[in-house]
């Protein structure tokens, strides 16, 4: 975020700021919307296990593409088979 903060977004879609305290001084949406990139990580991180996803950096049009394709749903559906 712009104050520094980070936000985490979770895998049910609820916005995080991990080390808000207090009243907020910044609005989440404009922020959200004003970020460049974002940094995707995975849910579940078993430990020493091989092949496990690393969390990787996208920007917004790659974040937009994935949600329209529908792409972000379409893995957690696999990943549940």
């Amino acid at each position: 975020m712009r104050n520094g903060m980070d936000c985490v977004i979770n895998e049910t879609g609820i916005a995080q700021v991990p080390n808000w305290k207090g009243i907020p001084d910044f609005n989440l949406e404009e922020d959200l919307a004003a970020a460049d990139s974002f940094l995707l990580e995975p849910v579940v991180v078993v430990a020493n296990r091989k092949g496990a996803p690393a969390p990787r950096s996208i920007g917004k049009a790659e974040l937009s593409e994935m949600l329209e394709s529908g792409g972000v749903a379409a893995a957690s559906e696999h990943d549940e088979e």
